[in-house]
């Protein structure tokens, strides 16, 4: 048996980590942190937020809204929603919400700048 079969799973990672530049216990960030979503939920329902964490399917969303029902202003679904907004007068989008905790979270949906205007106004 040779050294390098004794290794333990940590001294693998610290390996790894030598050649990746990232330490071994840091976990890369998530690319949708700080940016404007649209989460939709398994049972809360859609929100549109700044995303603050996501830990699996827990999102902490910051500045939201929950949107009760909506109409994408082009598309049929939340996509078209992300990235052209709403069609306002088909739509029942709530109050500014300053910090929501969302579990079961299992789409984030990154927004263009006209779909969060559209969302707030």
């Amino acid at each position: 048996m040779s050294a390098i079969d004794s290794l333990t799973f940590g001294e693998l990672k610290q390996i790894a980590s030598m050649f990746s530049g990232q330490a071994a216990t840091q976990a890369p960030k998530n690319p949708v942190v700080g940016e404007y979503c649209i989460a939709r939920c398994y049972s809360a329902g859609v929100h549109a937020g700044e995303v603050i964490s996501v830990d699996g399917e827990n999102v902490i969303l910051k500045d939201s809204r929950r949107l009760w029902s909506w109409k994408a202003a082009d598309g049929i679904a939340l996509s078209g929603v992300a990235q052209h907004g709403v069609k306002s007068k088909e739509c029942n989008i709530d109050v500014l919400n300053p910090l929501i905790y969302l579990t079961g979270v299992c789409e984030l949906i990154p927004c263009t700048k006209k779909s969060k205007e559209s969302i707030n106004a």
